[in-house]
């Protein structure tokens, strides 16, 4: 089998319609374009959803909305990988003063 790198996805704000409403007895629907996505990641890389919600609660998402096929296992540690999936992450370039700047005025992607 070939060696296949790990990226890990946040849940929340990437693969569902999550808008900054958090309910922990609800998981919003995938947004539109979520399970192509996922299938053509999962042709080349190790795929894990990172998450702070239940992990049994996310696998069933998962199944029910036909994705689980595509992912290999949920997590909520960070664990080392390829590369991270988030909407509340800001990629740092070098330059401390530049992240200062990114930190003070972040918003994720649904609040701009």
């Amino acid at each position: 089998m070939k060696y296949r790198k790990l990226i890990l996805i946040d849940l929340d704000g990437v693969l569902n319609r999550y808008r900054g409403d958090f309910d922990s007895d609800f998981i919003p629907p995938p947004k539109n374009g979520t399970e192509e996505f996922l299938k053509t990641l999962y042709r080349d890389y190790a795929v894990k959803i990172f998450t702070t919600r239940s992990r049994i609660q996310t696998l069933k998402w998962l199944a029910q909305n036909k994705l689980d096929s595509y992912v290999d296992d949920v997590t909520n540690i960070k664990e080392p990988a390829f590369l991270y999936i988030d909407d509340r992450c800001i990629q740092f370039k070098g330059n401390y003063a530049e992240l200062i700047d990114k930190i003070e005025n972040f918003a994720p992607w649904f609040n701009r």
